[in-house]
């Protein structure tokens, strides 16, 4: 047993000294890694407040169902019965024609012409059904249940549904823009990752070339494989976990520059405040998530590159 934690320790070591003396080459490939990790880590923030953000959206939004006057009450609880039964609905309302002209009335309480149009003609507005959506990305079932001629048929001919024209574009627009966001995020972390890999696999792989002569010697004196493995794995790991180091105090420079130089709390979609505030509220286990991603990299690719350049047969 002590004779293992000698050996272990030998490993480290050497794997520290090798870290030191390859200090060129380190800084190159942890360049690249502090780039992944980064983007890895804002994809993440970015993607909890991008789906807060589509939430706040989701809850403004709704499609009113215009229903016509002959429509009976039987039809109209039939109908918001089949929108409950969406797994895309949130939630179901139904507007009654004196509530829709009390709504009316408030919101144009100042506009005294249009009070005394409205109270010449009755009450022209239908009654109609409010649909929350859960993701206005995701509408497809509640769209093809708009379209359906038994739906069409309780419409009022007029009205129709307010998921139309100028609104339907929009609701259209903001789920595609979220969909194309956490796609662009997820090919940057795969791009980035692919190249970190790359370059720590070719630091490695000239770290072998110039001490192929001292491997030889060890193999030849009966040195096993993962002691010579080993330095390389540590020094891949020293990369991963001091990039992931960087990449985090870089994230919390971006928010305090963010919330005290530049005043900012929004950029566009991106709720900078909320992203900040869950950024410090989960630090821990985003720092234990980059160490962990870091870690998995360095490994990973010092493995492959050892396994491939050293030429050993794994038992």
């Amino acid at each position: 047993m002590k004779r293992r934690v000698i050996t272990f320790s030998r490993v480290i070591h050497a794997g520290i000294v090798n870290f030191m003396r390859n200090a060129s080459l380190a800084i190159a490939a942890m360049a690249v890694m502090v780039v992944t990790l980064t983007i890895v880590l804002f994809s993440v923030v970015t993607s909890v407040t991008l789906n807060h953000t589509i939430a706040q959206i989701a809850d403004k939004i709704t499609i009113s169902i215009y229903l016509n006057d002959a429509v009976t009450t039987a039809q109209r609880n039939a109908l918001m019965n089949e929108l409950r039964g969406l797994p895309e609905v949130r939630g179901v309302a139904y507007v009654s024609k004196e509530q829709a002209l009390a709504e009316y009335r408030l919101a144009n309480a100042n506009n005294k012409d249009l009070l005394t149009a409205i109270d010449e003609t009755g009450n022209p507005l239908p009654a109609s059904i409010q649909v929350a959506p859960v993701d206005p990305a995701r509408i497809d079932q509640i769209r093809q249940l708009l379209v359906k001629p038994a739906t069409v048929q309780l419409e009022d001919p007029q009205a129709g549904t307010s998921y139309s024209g100028d609104r339907k574009a929009a609701i259209d627009k903001i789920g595609h823009a979220t969909n194309i966001l956490k796609r662009i995020g997820v090919a940057a972390v795969v791009l980035f990752t692919l190249v970190s890999m790359l370059i720590i696999f070719n630091t490695i792989q000239m770290a072998i070339f110039n001490r192929r002569d001292e491997i030889t010697i060890m193999r030849l004196l009966g040195a096993s494989t993962w002691y010579i493995r080993g330095p390389f794995v540590v020094e891949s790991v020293i990369y991963g976990i001091l990039s992931a180091l960087v990449s985090v105090a870089i994230l919390d420079v971006l928010f305090v520059v963010s919330s005290s130089a530049l005043q900012a709390s929004s950029l566009g979609l991106l709720d900078i405040n909320y992203a900040g505030t869950y950024f410090y509220g989960h630090f821990l286990v985003l720092l234990t998530l980059q160490l962990l991603v870091g870690i998995v990299i360095g490994t990973a690719s010092s493995i492959i590159a050892t396994r491939r350049y050293l030429k050993f047969k794994i038992k």
